[in-house]
């Protein structure tokens, strides 16, 4: 699984960045978080608001600091 965290280096991009790590290890997965902080890449996913989330090459959300208990719903598709 491969997890991008869509922001420019910000506070919450980097506290997505540790809940998304947090999610993946309460959750027992093997994952690849990688952030993504070039404008182009992340206006490419149709992101224009950060941070942003994208799971496998899909965007799962934006614009918001998602919570670890949201990212584990994210994660395992609980959704919704």
């Amino acid at each position: 699984m491969k997890i991008e965290i869509l922001g420019p280096g910000c506070a919450r991009c980097e506290a997505l960045r540790a809940n998304a790590e947090q999610a993946v290890k309460e959750l027992g997965l093997e994952a690849e978080i990688e952030k993504v902080s070039e404008m182009g890449r992340i206006i490419g996913y149709g992101v224009l608001t950060t941070p942003g989330i994208v799971v496998d090459g899909k965007v799962k959300g934006y614009g918001k600091l998602f919570s670890v208990e949201e990212i584990k719903r994210l994660l395992t598709g609980e959704e919704g």
